[in-house]
């Protein structure tokens, strides 16, 4: 499967995926909700402390994409709103992509 072409998602040489997202924690439960300024906006129930929020957001993603969770790597943002994953080259050939595609 090739990656769609979607504003939050970039190629990158080696084959690996980078992810951008906008994290809004402490929400009634983890869900993708659209575009914030180009990332993809993901709501997450875990709060934003001791790296509880990063991690629920590496669970929710791998179990979404249908990948392991090793194969997702927090590249930047481990304290910021704005992050970005990065998804290994053999885990993005086989992710389904389609789950996350925004609701709203």
């Amino acid at each position: 499967m090739s990656v769609p072409a979607l504003p939050f998602l970039r190629l990158e040489k080696t084959g690996s995926v980078l992810l951008d997202v906008h994290v809004m924690p402490n929400a009634s439960k983890t869900q993708a909700e659209g575009l914030h300024d180009g990332a993809l906006r993901i709501r997450l129930k875990a709060p934003p402390v001791e790296g509880k929020a990063n991690q629920a957001l590496i669970v929710w993603l791998a179990r979404e994409l249908k990948i392991p969770r090793a194969s997702i790597e927090l590249v930047r943002g481990q304290s910021a709103r704005r992050k970005h994953l990065r998804i290994s080259p053999a885990a993005a050939d086989s992710a389904n992509w389609s789950s996350l595609t925004p609701t709203a």
